[in-house]
């Protein structure tokens, strides 16, 4: 880290000088001052859109942001990326471009960014891909920043029981099952999305947000936050000063996101009992920040860090009900009194970790979200990753002990998210299955969808501890049961996936991390001998693109590489 008093450093290129008039007299017609052109110009990139309710409100924070920002004498300016939204597209074709969408993103902010000349960045973000897109910009780009966080939405409600989106899917496989009627579901379909904000329990949105606080790249507190609140919108006003104290230290992104606070992101996840999701975009974000993450680090973090959130999918809380109790920061302090965090990692608030922890108060006496280190949920990590004939380079389950640590059963093989899902609904899957999605991976999706619907569908059917599922796609935030995902190689490349056939017998062992196809290796040669690679799906357009470009889900199935 350099002091720099210089805080015009990208600024001053493009609106100082005679031969920059042209430049200043167009950024006269969007409001700028002959004083503007003197201050620092902070980009506020804002993920608004009313294509979901995560962010339909980033419009409003984005103003705040930018008094922030010009209340500290910079000049702010707001621009927009798109966003999509998973929920609504979920178990749809639509789905393909969830992910591919985190580097439309990632490249949109960059591009504004390095196009326009800003000297800093704040970015605010609302759901699952907008997110770590917005934080593999800032490591691009590598210019002071902060993320700010759009927050959770607040439950809805039926027959006294707390409702989120979840809620919603789980109750398409209950009425499948004739547990409810159809003016039932519309009852919980009506009410479980009460407003804006991002889902409510911790999903995939308030996994990476606190994952990114626990980073050092969120201010306190940012990630446990009502969406529509006082709290969250004087989130957005403080993060719009301190990006000018952060341009004024000379503190840059690099200097906050090193392979110490990455660690610290991993505890908080593992602790939190967060998405596995998480997995890919921790390693895309470090990939970014040019940091030596990989899969094995969340298996060492996860042997000695338990998971202590009794939140929702698999526990009974949501994130508006952590936020009552003190948010992610009580537990932070947990940790790092244990030594499970690393206290000296640099923050945007200019302190370290432990200083921004000091002062924080513990959790009040006699709540059971939080459990002690004395007892945990479970003693290590949820986040498993597996190997074996089925995962060379590894998979991703997410086991919280309470589906039990080993299933053995045969395999129901399905080429495509939406065969599976019928399968369930229609009685086709009984106890004892494992349901094989595959072609669902980075390239052979392409996209690598998430797998709510068949997941939420076995749920809804009460199969959850009886049946299992694989694929090379990936899970909601909001899934759970007995499930495993990004199994890289994945089957559009030739990984074992490809050559799986009803019947088979499959292993997963959460104990011993491995991911195994019963069959021996004459025969899988032989079935590879046969086997031949899909054609693709798409051969133009953006997914056409992502699918050339991306490399595996084990990497954080990123573009750039």
């Amino acid at each position: 880290m350099t002091n720099n008093n210089n805080t015009r450093t990208f600024s001053s290129q493009v609106v100082d000088g005679m031969e920059r008039a042209p430049s200043r007299a167009m950024l006269h017609a969007v409001g700028f001052t002959n004083a503007d052109f003197k201050k620092p110009q902070i980009g506020v990139a804002s993920t608004w859109s009313m294509v979901t309710p995560c962010n339909m409100h980033i419009n409003k924070l984005a103003d705040e942001v930018a008094k922030g920002v010009n209340s500290a004498n910079g000049k702010a300016v707001i621009f927009n990326t798109i966003t999509i939204s998973d929920g609504i597209s979920m178990g749809t074709e639509g789905m393909k471009y969830s992910l591919v969408s985190r580097e439309v993103i990632a490249d949109s902010i960059e591009t504004v960014i390095g196009c326009q000349g800003f000297d800093g960045v704040v970015a605010i973000g609302g759901c699952d891909k907008n997110m770590p897109g917005c934080m593999i910009a800032i490591a691009r780009l590598n210019r002071p920043a902060i993320f700010v966080y759009g927050g959770t939405i607040l439950p809805g409600c039926h027959k006294d029981k707390k409702l989120d989106v979840v809620s919603v899917f789980e109750a398409v496989g209950a009425r499948a099952n004739n547990k409810i009627d159809d003016a039932e579901l519309a009852e919980i379909e009506a009410k479980a999305i009460p407003g804006a904000g991002s889902c409510g329990g911790m999903y995939t949105a308030n996994t990476m947000a606190s994952a990114i606080e626990a980073l050092g790249m969120s201010l306190p507190n940012s990630s446990a936050q009502a969406a529509i609140s006082n709290d969250k919108k004087l989130d957005c006003e403080r993060a719009g000063a301190a990006v000018l104290n952060l341009l004024e230290q000379g503190i840059r992104p690099s200097d906050i996101m090193t392979k110490e606070a990455f660690e610290n992101a991993i505890t908080v996840v593992i602790a939190l009992g967060g998405s596995t999701n998480a997995v890919l975009h921790i390693l895309a974000m470090a990939n970014a920040a040019k940091v030596d993450i990989t899969l094995d680090d969340f298996t060492r973090i996860g042997k000695r860090v338990p998971m202590l959130a009794d939140l929702k999918p698999s526990g009974r809380y949501q994130m508006a009900e952590l936020i009552e109790i003190g948010g992610i920061q009580p537990l932070m302090k947990i940790l790092l009194e244990k030594g499970l965090l690393h206290g000296d990692c640099l923050t945007v608030t200019g302190k370290t970790l432990a200083e921004n922890l000091a002062d924080v108060q513990p959790y009040p006496v006699g709540q059971d979200m939080i459990h002690d280190l004395e007892h945990p949920i479970k003693k290590d990590s949820h986040l498993v990753v597996l190997y074996g004939n089925l995962a060379a380079e590894g998979s991703v389950a997410k086991i919280t002990g309470k589906e039990g640590l080993l299933f053995t059963g045969n395999a129901k093989v399905f080429d495509a998210e939406e065969q599976a899902l019928q399968a369930i609904l229609n009685g086709e899957i009984v106890k004892g299955d494992v349901i094989v999605i595959r072609y669902e991976g980075p390239k052979g999706g392409p996209g690598m969808r998430e797998m709510l619907s068949p997941t939420s569908a076995i749920m809804g059917k009460g199969l959850g501890k009886d049946v299992a599922l694989i694929t090379d796609g990936r899970f909601s935030g909001g899934t759970h049961g007995f499930v495993v995902g990004h199994i890289t190689p994945e089957a559009f490349v030739g990984g074992a996936l490809a050559i799986v056939e009803n019947g088979d017998q499959i292993t997963i062992d959460a104990e011993n991390n491995q991911l195994t196809l019963h069959i021996n290796e004459h025969e899988i040669a032989r079935r590879f001998e046969k086997w031949q690679q899909p054609a693709p799906r798409y051969t133009r357009g953006v997914l056409a693109k992502y699918a050339k470009l991306v490399n595996s889900a084990s990497l954080g199935a990123v573009t750039d590489n």
